[in-house]
């Protein structure tokens, strides 16, 4: 299935010009990312549970009431351009269009719960969150800081990239292109304040990259053999060859069209110590060992859904268990590639303790000869405990949990 962000990503969007492709990003993502407050505003004003309306009529009222409630789209323009779509998507369902938004339009949003007597019920309203995550997040974090990771990850997150080291003239054209930046707190990450960074990525001499993934990457590089375990899109593998030239990154990825654009982004980096293996890392065709392991599990992605809002929606509870089984396994097959003295980084974009801090213990206690070990001094900044993790609502991007251990 296709995400939002593939088909944002996609030809025809590409094609738009850029204030068109701006506006389409945020009604896509920013409805998505609102659709809490927004279905709590139409709840007032449709005659029956949301849940009853039907899917395509309701994704086309919540675009709708986004443009009102969010955007500086005069409320006439959003009320006729949304009837004019229903007529091509749901005729029948047009009038109906029509009048709850007029109504919203005349009327305004209703008042959210407040926050402090009504915690769960405003985090599923204004916090924009399915019920069963509010439910794990107020009972995990307490009312102010799961109202906190919530707020956070109703903004749009930070871009974050990095300039190509293999390229002298990479900060010289960055800055002829109108681009402005910050270094953040991970060496050699930058925070976007102006400017963009399609056709300078393009030509390889920029990756956008969140400045969590660029610390995953920093305390995995190692010299001489490094597998990167779970290579795609290939980020993380540009930086460990990046970070030590005279290492050997070995990047798997079992997927043929995404091990394809991975040695594509390889040479367009230049970056000519990455080898791009086609393999699953749950059965890794490998008989030597190596002095670094950076698995970066498949997981739920429910760290990352400020910038990816439609996981929030689509997340079970029940993937929770699903993926930590799987990143369970994934551990246990790729820890015996790793020699003695060598250093194992397990990462997810999740901060849900099952894919994280839960998973990482139970392997700790199954396998003695591997301890957590500390980072640079800097990664005390993203100190959780014995491991690290990014957050939202202190850190601004996505929030990944982070453990690294060396085998004893």
């Amino acid at each position: 299935m296709t995400t939002p962000a593939e088909a944002l990503a996609g030809r025809e969007a590409d094609a738009l010009a850029p204030r068109e492709r701006d506006l389409l990003h945020e009604l896509v993502l920013g409805t998505l990312r609102r659709r809490g407050p927004i279905d709590h505003a139409l709840g007032c004003f449709v005659d029956r549970p949301l849940k009853e309306v039907e899917p395509d009529l309701l994704t086309i009222l919540r675009l709708g009431a986004h443009q009102i409630l969010n955007l500086r789209v005069p409320a006439y323009a959003a009320v006729s351009q949304t009837v004019e779509l229903a007529r091509l998507q749901a005729p029948r369902g047009a009038g109906f269009v029509n009048a709850v938004l007029r109504r919203l339009v005349r009327e305004g949003a209703p008042p959210v719960p407040d926050p402090a007597r009504e915690p769960l019920k405003w985090l599923t309203s204004a916090g924009s969150l399915p019920e069963w995550l509010a439910v794990r997040w107020l009972s995990a974090l307490g009312p102010e800081a799961a109202r906190a990771r919530a707020m956070a990850c109703l903004e749009t997150p930070v871009t974050a990239f990095r300039l190509n080291p293999r390229r002298a003239s990479a900060a010289t054209e960055v800055a002829a292109a109108g681009v402005a930046a910050r270094p953040m707190t991970v060496p050699g990450a930058l925070r976007l304040e102006t400017g963009r960074l399609q056709s300078l990525a393009e030509a390889g001499l920029v990756y956008a990259q969140d400045e969590a993934s660029q610390l995953v990457a920093h305390v995995a590089a190692h010299t001489g053999r490094v597998l990167d375990a779970c290579a795609a899109p290939g980020g993380k593998a540009l930086l460990l060859a990046d970070l030590e030239r005279s290492a050997l990154v070995v990047a798997c990825e079992p997927s043929l069209s995404r091990a394809g654009t991975l040695q594509r982004l390889v040479r367009r980096w230049g970056a000519a110590n990455v080898a791009c293996v086609r393999a699953d890392a749950a059965r890794a065709p490998f008989a030597t060992r190596f002095d670094a392991v950076l698995l970066d599990a498949p997981c739920s992605g429910l760290g990352t859904i400020g910038r990816n809002p439609d996981i929030r929606w689509r997340a079970r509870p029940g993937d929770l268990g699903r993926h930590a089984e799987k990143q369970r396994a994934l551990l246990e097959a790729l820890s015996p590639l790793l020699r003695p003295g060598g250093r194992l980084v397990y990462s997810v974009c999740s901060l849900e303790p099952e894919e994280g801090a839960l998973a990482i213990e139970e392997f700790l206690a199954s396998h003695r000869q591997f301890r957590p070990v500390a980072g640079p001094g800097w990664v005390d900044a993203f100190a959780s405990g014995r491991f690290l993790s990014t957050r939202p609502e202190t850190h601004g991007g996505d929030g990944f949990f982070v453990a690294v251990l060396e085998r004893g």
